[in-house]
């Protein structure tokens, strides 16, 4: 019988091709046949619950990334109405894709210190994009205004590419947005990093906030596999097993560096504490915008 591994993202992005990869070596090593299916819709939480509903039998998985997993039940409890604690089975923790704050080339700051002082100085003056309402974007923006007391502007658009064409068009100053989404205009020299959310061999001298001295990073994309919750701990363990030697494969690492994406091993266990902290620090973050939707 085959299995299916739903991802709640559009088909033919960075991270379907992670999906698809790791598919591919999920059916040889569990000798049948993983065919991906893309469910997007409602910040991932469609193809999510799609997965809670699943039957108990070990042929649903779910590979998923933090936004309908955290953000979305912050935001939209309505929409995103299950606990990935509780209604999934956190296999493990398999990939990263960093999220980068990139200025145009000609902007007028060098440094995220220099950013900070210049939306100091003229507050709202500064307007970062990002891939959408919710994204990890728009809430890192809230993240450094939170961390340095200043006012820089979330504009909310339809996704990476139209937040781009606007940055290299002059109509914003930054962009926070998928590391993959922008590595391109990074290596060309039109885009300038000031700040990424956690390390990547390519661009080292990046730096994070937390080297920067601030007391929390900008948030990353991470990508976990989970079960609908009540699958028999025989079949979890075999796929979790599975899936430890498909994060560990150096080829398909090495296909997805050029996209942005890290491939990196955590346990299950590491998965849900990854899970109860970025709520955790989300909620807190938004406590009042979060309150305001209940």
């Amino acid at each position: 019988m085959p299995i299916s591994l739903v991802t709640p993202l559009a088909a033919g992005d960075a991270a379907d091709r992670a999906a698809r990869l790791m598919g591919q070596e999920l059916s040889r090593l569990l000798s049948t046949v993983v065919t991906v299916v893309n469910r997007p819709g409602a910040g991932g939480s469609l193809g999510t619950q799609s997965v809670v509903r699943a039957p108990k039998d070990g042929y649903t998985l779910l590979y998923a990334q933090n936004s309908p997993l955290t953000i979305r039940r912050v935001i939209e409890p309505e929409a995103a109405n299950y606990d990935p604690l509780k209604d999934l089975v956190p296999l493990a923790l398999t990939t990263r894709s960093p999220s980068v704050l990139v200025v145009h080339k000609d902007a007028p700051f060098k440094t995220l210190k220099e950013m900070v002082e210049h939306a100091s100085r003229n507050p709202n003056s500064v307007r970062v994009g990002n891939a959408g309402p919710g994204s990890v974007g728009d809430i890192s923006v809230q993240q450094i205004n939170s961390a340095a007391g200043t006012t820089l502007t979330s504009v909310n658009y339809k996704g990476a590419a139209p937040a781009i064409t606007d940055l290299l068009g002059g109509h914003i100053e930054g962009v926070i947005l998928a590391l993959g989404a922008v590595s391109t205009h990074m290596r060309s020299g039109n885009l300038r990093a000031l700040a990424i959310s956690s390390p990547f061999p390519e661009f080292p001298t990046v730096p994070t906030l937390r080297q920067l001295g601030y007391k929390a990073d900008i948030l990353g994309v991470w990508f976990g596999f989970f079960m609908p919750a009540g699958v028999p701990k025989a079949v979890v363990d075999k796929v979790v097993t599975a899936l430890e030697d498909v994060t560990r494969n150096t080829s398909i690492s090495a296909q997805l560096l050029p996209a942005g994406i890290v491939q990196e091993w955590g346990s299950g266990r590491a998965l849900s504490d990854e899970i109860s902290n970025e709520f955790r620090a989300v909620s807190e973050l938004l406590r009042p915008s979060a309150k305001a939707t209940k």
